[in-house]
């Protein structure tokens, strides 16, 4: 009855200490899911990145939601270690009146254009930094009055398959 009241619930340290304990990994889990190292372009271990947090001494925010913690993380992570959010892979199909044009205003947005076919559209498939993926969207939906698709190929560019131990 007191609880429902006062609108308290008290919380032992212990309790407290668990919580931060598990947003402490789920920061990590969601920053070793969206980076890789830029050199060989392989995700990261959850265990690594949590080593690296500690080393930064990062300390979790109860009251922020851990996809905020974990995209800050990564840019404080950068300064100490190659680290970078993996591209994501996309393919545009634009109309042949405005894929030229259009090309041109996308282009700062696009790391990596993997192959570039052009017939009676524009076809790209290339590389682009997550962050940039909705100004994307929203520039090919205007510029094409939505005759334009865009296409999330993979979510993550990642290497797969075993390093190479010569």
């Amino acid at each position: 009855v007191q609880i429902l009241s006062k609108g308290e619930l008290q919380v032992s340290d212990k309790e407290r200490h668990t919580q931060l304990e598990q947003m402490f990994r789920d920061i990590a889990t969601i920053v070793a899911d969206k980076c890789v190292n830029p050199e060989t372009k392989r995700p990261y271990t959850v265990i690594l990145i949590e080593r690296a947090m500690k080393d930064i001494h990062y300390s979790v925010k109860p009251h922020k939601s851990t996809k905020q913690q974990a995209l800050e993380v990564i840019r404080q992570l950068k300064e100490t270690m190659k680290i970078e959010r993996a591209h994501m892979r996309l393919r545009f199909i634009l109309p042949a009146k405005e894929g030229k044009k259009l090309k041109e205003k996308l282009k700062p947005l696009i790391k990596v254009i993997e192959n570039e076919d052009f017939h009676e559209q524009l076809e790209i498939v290339c590389l682009i930094d997550p962050g940039c993926f909705r100004e994307i969207d929203e520039l090919i939906r205007s510029e094409t009055k939505g005759k334009g698709t865009l296409e999330v190929l993979s979510l993550k560019d990642v290497e797969e398959g075993d390093e190479k131990l010569e």
